[in-house]
């Protein structure tokens, strides 16, 4: 193969990013669209690198302990990233590549300025700008200066920022090669950045441009404040002039200076309003060239813009394709179910295929189309109002969506009905024979499964899991089961509203609702504590956990004395809860069967906090509170006028609660136990294909959609460069913040809280469960690091039902998210924990380790000094 060292722009396009690198690549797209001026220039490429990599002495040594190193060990990284540079800029450029240079640059004019800019091949991509991670050198002139900055962009893909980034971002040193863009100097009156969406709400009809004079490196590296622009549809909808003292300029010999700005010209625009609309027409234009909202680097010269950088917009959230032009609004299905984090490829396919409600994509996440049931008066009311007592941000989001008046159209026919809010509880009977009834038939659903689903192998299985997701849409919208389900949680809201219309007492049903029977969740809890009481006992196994890494440790323990029980126990414990794990609606999340390491550090936590008989001393006392707290109430009640009339309604209602507020966890339970069925099953199919050198490693299949792996089980043939898209892809959601509310337009909202009834200076959330407690806060984002004292408050973004048997160990509770049925307020409602959840970047504002003060009653955290 010939290597190249040199392409001139014009003969760069978008796909050429192996040899061009990401900005040279865009700048060669660019200077093919009609209407866009691209300063001229050419590009060193990825092959003249490479050959100068070849030249450098021990850099494969070098490389090596690099990506060892630590992302967090800056020291190390600085002083290693330093010699590497160090290497490469003290190579002799080979005659043929210094040749290739040389005469491009007489073609282009070698007395010109010229701009020497860094092109990385992971630079500039749909998934990771790596904006600002390597060098660029304006107005170098002269063969020698330019071929010595040359060198020093090729040395700077080693700068510590830009090693740095790429290793917390899981990309290999070796994979990413530099190609350096040589390009006419613009000399502009103004200069700046055009964002062809919102950069902070990721409104994508609405377009930000900054400017402000002289090159644009001094708005670029903070120097000056910027001019500030809205435009949405071709007009200006909010400016910001600025005073803007300094301005970077060329300087005739070589290089850049600061100057300072006249003070008669410091506060007049760098652009006219014709200017900025013209702009951002221009950028329209990049934008649907490209596919995906840009960020645009432009210089205005004599009228005429230039663009001298384009690139993706990396952190907007992506909307749901729909193609329809139409105005949606979208509800996080994460926030419901207790998972924000990005979902891999078979997770997103597989939830929408056993759910009830169809779902879009979007970032990896799920949402639900809500925009009918908005527009249309007879459902809109209930459906906030429903929306509002589980969750007042969300339903704060949605106004501000309706808000704007016309986004929403309206539907004079009416759309879906949601379920009734306020009115008489759902018609069932109040009677334990119900939940058990719906327990057994679920059983037998899932003994139903295993059992069937063990002979089935290849197109079969699919064929057969398609009928199966038929089956587990019918048990998940069973109306018997729907209908125990909202007995439990209207009981909750009538008793919560109408205790404190008679009596003030302020959300008295999170004290009648403690040990309420039959709540899986809570239990799960509990017998995690059960079975530390027959570790306890037992130092050696103590001692064994505490040094545990392998998956495998419940083979050994049988070697050490009183181990045989310990395993035991953790197998029934993992036979009954071991389909659960954080995240764990997304199917490819390993399982605590899976992964039995997860649960250790619970294990230890319990066996060191507690006494023997902890489970059932703490649900009794439970019991106890919540019975006292009825009779408590009832009393009241009756000295009140109508009182016997109150006492009875309320009593049916606190029966109704302890009959089926417990229930309200089974029917996830269920479902997580048939996710693992699966799981086992397309795991089998995984190994097979790995046998059969279809496919690399069995958890590939994570990044195939459920159709596409169907497809490679029939064909034996998979796309590999696929696999590896959608594995970028994913590393990308990763850095997404998922929001409650999603337009069409782009735009996330995650709806504010609008109260003045806190103390100043305190985090304001949902009150789930009442009381006030302070205690350490415990920063927790990953279960496996759990590691508790008495008294601790457990801190971190979400709880799903895997969190649960930290519970038990805690004094109080206080998430990102959440909402008041969600699991994590119910079991800590049954548990007794003051929580407040939807505490926004909760996890950030509050260190571990500091004293808090949780008041689940009135929905606030407090920082204590």
């Amino acid at each position: 193969m010939i290597e190249q060292y040199v392409l001139d722009l014009r003969e760069v396009d978008q796909t050429q990013v192996a040899i061009a690198g990401g900005k040279g690549a865009h700048l060669g797209a660019l200077s093919r669209i009609d209407g866009i001026d691209v300063p001229a220039g050419f590009c060193v490429t990825t092959d003249a690198f490479r050959r100068i990599l070849a030249e450098a002495p021990t850099l494969d040594d070098r490389l090596d302990r690099l990506s060892r190193l630590d992302a967090d060990d800056r020291e190390k990284i600085r002083a290693l990233s330093a010699e590497i540079r160090r290497a490469i800029e003290g190579v002799v450029l080979p005659d043929d590549v210094a040749g290739a240079i040389t005469r491009a640059l007489t073609q282009h004019g070698e007395h010109a300025a010229y701009a020497v800019r860094s092109s990385a091949t992971a630079e500039d991509l749909p998934t990771a700008s790596f904006a600002g991670q390597q060098d660029t050198y304006l107005n170098v002139m002269g063969l020698a200066a330019i071929l010595a900055h040359v060198s020093r962009c090729w040395a700077s893909l080693y700068t510590e920022r830009a090693v740095t980034y790429r290793q917390r971002n899981g990309i290999d040193h070796r994979t990413v090669h530099m190609a350096v863009v040589v390009q006419k100097m613009a000399f502009p009156q103004a200069a700046g950045v055009l964002f062809t969406a919102d950069p902070v709400t990721s409104n994508r009809t609405v377009a930000f441009v900054e400017a402000s004079f002289g090159l644009g490196e001094a708005l670029v590296s903070g120097l000056v404040n910027a001019d500030a622009y809205k435009v949405r549809h071709g007009e200006i909808i909010d400016r910001t002039i600025a005073t803007k003292r300094l301005a970077i300029h060329a300087v005739p010999t070589g290089g850049t200076k600061e100057q300072a700005v006249d003070p008669q010209r410091q506060e007049q625009p760098a652009l006219t309003d014709a200017q900025v609309v013209r702009l951002v027409q221009l950028g329209r234009r990049i934008e649907n060239h490209f596919g995906h909202p840009q960020d645009i680097e432009w210089c205005l010269v004599d009228d005429d813009f230039q663009i001298v950088q384009s690139r993706p917009i990396t952190t907007l959230f992506p909307v749901p394709a729909t193609g329809d032009g139409a105005n949606h609004v979208y509800l996080s299905v994460g926030h419901q179910q207790m998972m924000t984090d990005a979902m891999k490829p078979l997770g997103v396919s597989m939830w929408p295929l056993t759910a009830i409600a169809p779902m879009q994509e979007a970032g990896g996440r799920l949402f639900v189309d809500v925009t009918r049931r908005l527009a249309s008066p007879a459902s809109r009311a209930g459906f906030l109002e429903m929306a509002g007592r589980g969750d007042p941000l969300t339903r704060d989001a949605l106004e501000t969506v309706l808000d704007r008046g016309d986004f929403v159209p309206a539907l004079p026919d009416g759309g879906p009905g949601g379920p009734p809010i306020g009115g008489a509880p759902a018609p069932i009977k109040t009677d334990p024979a119900i939940v058990t009834e719906l327990i057994e038939r679920s059983r037998a659903s899932i003994a139903a499964l295993r059992r069937d689903i063990r002979t089935k192998t290849g197109p079969a299985l699919f064929d057969f899991l398609l009928e199966a997701f038929d089956e587990h849409k019918r048990v998940l919208s069973d109306p018997l089961s729907m209908q125990a389900i909202m007995a439990g949680m209207e009981a909750t809201w009538w008793l919560n509203d109408r205790l404190w219309e008679w009596l003030g007492e302020r959300n008295a049903a999170d004290t009648l609702t403690l040990s309420a029977p039959g709540n899986v969740t809570s239990e799960m809890g509990l017998a995690l504590l059960d079975v530390a009481d027959v570790i306890r006992p037992h130092p050696e196994v103590v001692a064994f956990l505490r040094g545990v890494e392998d998956e495998g440790f419940l083979e050994e323990l049988p070697k050490i004395a009183g181990g045989t029980e310990a395993r035991d126990a953790i197998e029934a414990y993992l036979d009954r809860y071991g389909m659960r794990c954080v995240g764990e609606i997304d199917i490819t999340r390993p399982r605590w069967r899976e992964r039995p390491t997860t649960l250790v550090p619970v294990l230890l936590d319990n066996v060191r906090n507690f006494e023997p008989g902890a489970a059932k001393r703490r649900f009794e006392q439970g019991r106890q509170r919540a019975e006292k707290k009825a009779r408590e109430v009832l009393a009241r009640l009756r000295e009140l006028p109508d009182g016997e009339q109150k006492a009875d309604e309320a009593k049916r209602m606190i029966d109704r609660v302890r009959t089926f507020i417990g229930y309200r966890e089974y029917p996830k339970y269920a479902i997580i136990g048939r996710y693992f069925v699966y799981k086992q099953a397309l795991l089998e199919e995984a190994d097979r294909l790995v046998r059969a050198n279809v496919l690399r490693e069995k958890e590939d299949i994570f990044y195939l959609t459920f159709q596409e792996l169907h497809d490679v089980v029939r064909t034996n043939q998979v796309d590999d460069q696929l696999i590896h898209r959608r594995k970028d892809a994913f590393r990308s959601y990763q850095a997404l913040t998922t929001p409650r509310v999603l337009t069409s337009d782009g735009e996330g909202i995650s709806g504010a809280y609008r109260r003045d009834d806190v103390p100043t200076g305190a985090l304001v959330g949902l009150p789930v469960s009442g009381g006030v407690v302070e205690g350490r806060a415990r920063v927790i984002l990953d279960l496996a690091e759990a590691d508790l004292e008495p008294g601790d408050i457990l801190v971190t973004a979400y709880t799903d039902p895997s969190w649960s048997p930290l519970f038990v160990a805690i004094e109080g509770l206080v998430t990102e998210v959440g909402g008041l049925m969600t699991h994590g307020a119910v079991i800590a409602r049954e548990y007794g924990l003051p929580a407040v959840v939807g505490v926004a970047d909760a996890t950030r504002l509050i260190r571990d380790g500091q004293r808090i003060r949780v008041h689940g009653t009135d929905g606030y955290v407090e920082i204590l000094p």
